[in-house]
């Protein structure tokens, strides 16, 4: 039995028994079973006393509620645990590495988060007078301009809330510069191993989507692009490309595919979901790029998920600079100014309308601003080289045991494995991935791009040590080589060890349960002795 310095076990097992007990809350000592917080609270009770209004008048009408409310009352220290242990079932890349490829969850440095909490920055109200936040619109302008100096870009649009709605701004910025100059194509192009938000965002725009075939090594098969731009001459209006593109390379083609896009009237949107990998290497400005959205969640270290609120600026080049959104900064005499309402605009500026009631979400400016004030331009450059490198190392740490469907060439920030090497073993990629959670990872990013079978796209970031990486990898040569040595029942159930069991997914999208509903009441009546 190894002991620890103060004499005790240094974990469970080594206590000499195997013994597993059945509690009878279901509790596994700090592991605890936590329900739903309708089951906890009771619905006929508050947790804070609320004195009846004096002479109040209800005002909706028909639209009043005719029910109550049903909201579970809990004592605060009750609601406090419930929340608590919700939060103990949650991994977060504070837990541990998180692998998503195609999402960078990357570390969140605490010195944003203090930033973001100054006075200034996280009490201010969107609809203050602007001569009160004269930092605030400061601190909006310096931000947008690193921006465009990091893009090579002319213009920011700071309003959008997230990736999708920036790729929604920038097409509308393309749609308003083709309708500016008397045209009305139809067509955007997309290649395959796009995010599936870009073609979505064409077709909510009124384009037809035509796709573009990849070649064997992944990237856009530049002549076949050609054949396409020719075949729909004069009625394309762009094309959304990621780069690097979804597969983790980098499209090497990309200043030939953006000056035949311009030869043809068109306009290069690019999706910026993966500029965290080429930050301080290459400007898309330089590469031909029209307008492309930043995610700072992605790229500078902002807070990711969780419903938002996030932030998706919108960079704009020189041909799009005039239809930049409203609200925009304009330089003025006496420093940046704010632009909130076309009786504003100047000449030359020709805003195609306003994207979101505000100018965006003031506490992700801060904490992008301080990631890059803190880091400055090397420190930024080699966060991008490190990402490329963890990547690697990761690739060939495993490359040996998992498939490339792309060769053992170099990738970028993630790397892509298909599921070639699960060949007849009885195991899938899903199975693969429910293991990985009980080796305490959350799974990588599964089955997408769709243009390899079985996908599984992994993304260290440049937050991870070489430490960190050498477990995954080993653990995850582990996790191979017994899936190949035909352990199926260590994946076919996996996870065992998660607070909650494999769920079906498939029942559980297409028939969601949003509302709770209170079970029936027991039969409480007692059976006669005999």
């Amino acid at each position: 039995m190894s002991m620890n310095t103060q004499g005790r076990p240094t974990s469970a097992g080594d206590a000499g028994t195997a013994f597993q007990p059945k509690t009878f809350t279901g509790n596994r000592a700090l592991d605890m079973e936590e329900p739903l917080i309708f089951e906890v609270g009771h619905l006929d009770v508050t947790g804070v006393d609320l004195d009846e209004p004096e002479g109040f008048e209800p005002q909706l009408g028909t639209h009043a509620r005719a029910d109550e409310l049903d909201l579970p009352g809990l004592a605060e220290p009750e609601a406090m645990r419930h929340y608590v242990r919700l939060s103990r079932n949650n991994y977060a890349i504070d837990a541990g590495l998180y692998p998503l490829g195609s999402c960078t969850m990357k570390h969140n440095p605490r010195l944003n988060e203090k930033m973001a909490r100054l006075p200034g920055f996280s009490d201010i109200h969107p609809l203050q007078p602007l001569s009160t936040v004269k930092g605030g619109v400061e601190l909006i302008d310096e931000l947008a301009h690193w921006l465009m100096v990091m893009t090579g870009t002319s213009a920011v649009a700071m309003s959008p809330k997230a990736g999708a709605h920036g790729e929604l701004c920038g097409m509308m910025a393309i749609k308003a510069a083709h309708t500016a100059a008397g045209r009305d194509p139809k067509i955007v192009l997309v290649p395959e191993s796009a995010h599936g938000t870009n073609p979505a965002t064409a077709a909510l725009l009124g384009y037809k989507v035509v796709s573009i075939d990849a070649k064997d090594d992944g990237t856009v098969d530049f002549d076949g692009l050609k054949a396409t731009i020719a075949e729909h001459e004069g009625n394309i209006a762009g094309i959304m490309l990621t780069n690097p593109n979804t597969c983790g390379l980098f499209e090497r083609d990309i200043i030939e595919i953006a000056e035949a896009i311009h030869a043809a009237d068109a306009y290069f949107y690019c999706d910026g979901a993966n500029f965290n990998a080429i930050v301080g290497k290459a400007r898309p400005g330089d590469l031909g790029v029209d307008a492309m959205h930043i995610n700072l969640h992605k790229t500078f270290s902002t807070p990711h998920g969780g419903g938002g609120p996030g932030s998706g600026p919108v960079v704009l080049s020189d041909r799009l600079a005039p239809f930049a959104p409203l609200p925009f900064l304009r330089k003025g005499e006496n420093g940046p100014e704010l632009v909130e309402t076309t009786a504003e605009v100047e000449d030359g500026e020709k805003p195609f309308g306003r994207m979101t009631a505000f100018h965006g979400q003031m506490g992700m400016y801060v904490r992008a601003l301080s990631y890059m004030l803190s880091h400055g331009s090397d420190g930024m450059r080699q966060a991008s080289e490190d990402a490329v490198l963890n990547a690697n190392y990761v690739r060939v740490g495993l490359q040996d045991l998992m498939t490339l469907p792309f060769g053992e060439r170099p990738c970028m920030h993630e790397v892509l494995f298909d599921d070639s090497f699960l060949k007849d073993t009885g195991v899938t990629t899903l199975d693969f991935a429910k293991a990985m959670i009980d080796e305490g990872y959350h799974p990588m990013t599964m089955y997408f791009p769709l243009v390899v079978h079985g996908a599984m796209l992994i993304e260290p970031t440049e937050s991870e040590s070489r430490a960190s990486l050498d477990l995954f990898v080993a653990t995850m040569r582990d996790l191979v080589m017994s899936a190949k040595r035909g352990e199926t029942e260590r994946f076919s159930g996996a996870p065992y060890l998660s607070p909650r069991r494999r769920l079906d997914e498939t029942l559980a999208a297409r028939k969601p349960v949003l509302k709770w509903t209170a079970p029936e009441p027991a039969d409480v009546t007692p059976v006669a002795a005999e």
